[in-house]
């Protein structure tokens, strides 16, 4: 068994863990544990949500999400000997939920859908679905099915979720100038066009 480079308790949130993760991108934020090139590691995540979405049939939770402190990232994990610019391959060897565990935090035996509502996160179709729904999803195996959809079942194929490279600071200033641009030709739009930096429930790790 790959060693554990970032481990997760799923009963506490992100920012309680041992080491804990972040959910902003910046050069800034310090590294959690280095890797070797070629090396083959485990990483656990969190849920994105940092768990504010519950195994019940309300889709309360989706819709007062506090999306501020969402997309917690296990890491940064640094690479030894990379420098800024270099290509960076990552292969996902494998990939799968919390095995063998049942409990109220999604992987521990059960995963969820979601429609944002239109008035916290939206979407592509909040104009057609502007209210927030969920359907909860339970795990036997590489299947599933949910009370909340009768008579689907479900052979997973799991996502990765989010990952990637922290930009240089260069780099950050040019998609933010980007950002604040694109939401300045509407900035009164709901949703909104594009999110500008937001320090409310901003996690960067180990930084103080």
């Amino acid at each position: 068994m790959p060693e554990v480079v970032f481990r997760h308790d799923p009963s506490r949130t992100m920012a309680e863990q041992d080491v804990p993760g972040h959910n902003r991108w910046h050069p800034d934020v310090p590294v959690a544990t280095q890797v070797r090139p070629g090396q083959e590691f485990r990483i656990e995540c969190r849920e994105w949500t940092d768990g504010q979405i519950g195994n019940n049939d309300s889709a309360n939770d989706v819709r007062d999400v506090d999306l501020d402190r969402c997309h917690m990232l296990s890491g940064p994990i640094g690479v030894e000997g990379a420098e800024p610019g270099d290509l960076l391959v990552v292969d996902i060897l494998d990939l799968g939920p919390i095995p063998q565990q049942t409990g109220p935090v999604c992987g521990q035996g059960w995963g969820y859908s979601g429609i944002f509502a239109k008035v916290n996160g939206g979407g592509f179709l909040t104009d057609h679905y502007p209210d927030a729904y969920k359907a909860i999803w339970d795990f036997h195996g590489q299947q599933c099915d949910s009370r909340h959809v009768p008579g689907v079942r479900m052979h997973g194929i799991t996502h990765p979720g989010l990952f990637g490279v922290a930009p240089s600071a260069d780099l950050l200033e040019r998609w933010n100038s980007r950002e604040r641009a694109l939401i300045a030709t509407d900035p009164d739009r709901v949703p909104p066009l594009a999110l500008p930096p937001l320090a409310d429930g901003t996690l960067a790790g180990t930084a103080t």
